[in-house]
């Protein structure tokens, strides 16, 4: 499946997804203020309400406040954890990885220095071996 291509971008610079996004964003902040506009006028208009509106609003930070300080204790709880699993169970896979490689490193070197370099050299003095038997063949009459 394939995406549909991309629609040009206007002359504002925007796509038209862009753009709707831009528009839904501005009507969202004008309904905001238009909300906000009307709630300072009512409390302005009943003082008595406003009191009681100012209380509720102060109970609900303070609870939002306590969840906020929970969730930051839990939060700390689980980097703490991660920590511990990092210096405690990754690190020494890690280590142990590093010295597998580092032995794979030594056993390749070992084996290309012992049997790898040998058996080249010896192909090479074969080929030559046979190219100066093939030399030979050619001053040698043939019946």
């Amino acid at each position: 499946m394939s995406t549909p291509p991309a629609a040009p971008p206007s002359e504002t610079g925007l796509t038209p997804r862009q753009r709707l996004y831009v528009i839904i964003a501005a009507i969202a902040g004008l309904g905001i203020l238009a909300f906000v506009i009307v709630a300072i006028i009512y409390m302005v208009n009943n003082p008595a309400q406003t009191v009681t509106i100012r209380d509720i609003f102060i109970i609900v930070m303070s609870v939002e406040s306590l969840v906020i300080g929970v969730a930051l204790i839990v939060l700390i709880v689980q980097l703490a954890q991660l920590t511990n699993l990092l210096r405690h169970e990754i690190k020494p896979i890690l280590d142990s990885t590093n010295e597998t490689v580092n032995t794979v490193r030594g056993t390749t070197i070992f084996l290309s220095e012992n049997l790898v370099e040998p058996v080249v050299k010896l192909n090479s003095y074969v080929a030559a071996l046979e190219r100066f038997i093939e030399g030979l063949s050619l001053f040698i009459p043939r019946r």
